[in-house]
């Protein structure tokens, strides 16, 4: 039988417990990174999987508009996981999201909007758009320091997809405002939330495209 010198042998143990360290840091790094789209405390797979969203979902999402909820970082063009209660805190719990753009113009002011245009449900959005928060006169300085600073129309309002009414797509739409502009609601506008003529709010105070957007999906937390 082959002898292995005592020296050797204890080179290769130490060899052993480092490679052994080096995984297990590795792995730990790659469960708590939001990179990484895993978080800790799935309740059944001890990872908390966040979803990227595809097709022409994906598409919506462009010119880098960062919104974070606390404990999940940005959200925008993800689906929001079930695991940790997190679709029924950012439903019930967690308060407006803190919104950056880092190319805003910091000589400009904008216009914030988050709509969801599947109300009461994606296959039937008779009650399109359903308003869940306009902000305007924002200034560019504060849209790049994460600094939602501005006139509120509409109060945020938390996503609250009814239950059995399957995933709903929560847009927020950024736009430049155009100088001098007195942007407001009519009487008839403040009165519903649902229902609300969003391209006709663009097109009456010359809007135009938004600069950036982006969305998550998410439905109720029961289902």
């Amino acid at each position: 039988m082959l002898q292995i010198p005592r020296y050797r042998l204890l080179l290769i143990m130490v060899r052993m417990k480092l490679l052994a360290a080096v995984v297990l840091v590795a792995g730990l790094a790659g469960v708590a990174a939001w990179g990484g789209e895993a978080f800790a405390g799935d309740e059944h797979r001890g990872t908390c999987v966040f979803e990227k969203l595809t097709g022409q979902d994906y598409k919506f999402c462009r010119g880098d508009l960062e919104v974070f909820y606390p404990e999940l970082g940005d959200v925008g063009c993800t689906y929001i996981p079930k695991c940790n209660q997190y679709r029924k805190r950012i439903s019930k719990e967690w308060r407006s999201p803190k919104i950056a753009y880092p190319q805003a113009d910091k000589n400009k002011k904008y216009v914030l909007i988050m709509v969801d245009p599947d109300a009461p449900n994606r296959a039937n959005p008779k009650y399109r758009f359903w308003r869940h928060w306009i902000v305007i006169d924002i200034k560019g300085t504060d849209l790049r320091a994460g600094k939602l600073k501005g006139h509120v129309l509409t109060d945020y309002g938390r996503p609250t997809p009814p239950s059995q009414s399957g995933y709903h797509r929560y847009q927020f739409r950024l736009y430049e405002q155009p100088a001098h502009e007195a942007i407001s609601l009519s009487p008839e506008e403040e009165a519903s939330l649902g229902s609300w003529p969003m391209e006709r709010f663009v097109e009456q105070f010359r809007l135009g495209s938004p600069v950036a957007s982006t969305q998550f999906l998410t439905q109720h937390h029961s289902d």
